[in-house]
């Protein structure tokens, strides 16, 4: 199961999935997350984004 970084929201099939661009970790985001651009942190490195 998979969820939403900027949502916390379980996704299924309408999702992005890559690669923090500071540490690698695999994050996960909504579409509608990324269409709306709404901040994200990545839990392992603290890298902040949209």
């Amino acid at each position: 199961m998979k969820t939403c970084i900027s949502t916390n929201n379980v996704v299924t099939d309408d999702f992005v999935e890559f690669k923090c661009p500071k540490c690698g970790t695999r994050i996960v985001r909504s579409m509608l997350a990324r269409k709306k651009s709404m901040p994200y942190t990545c839990k392992d490195c603290g890298f902040m984004g949209p």
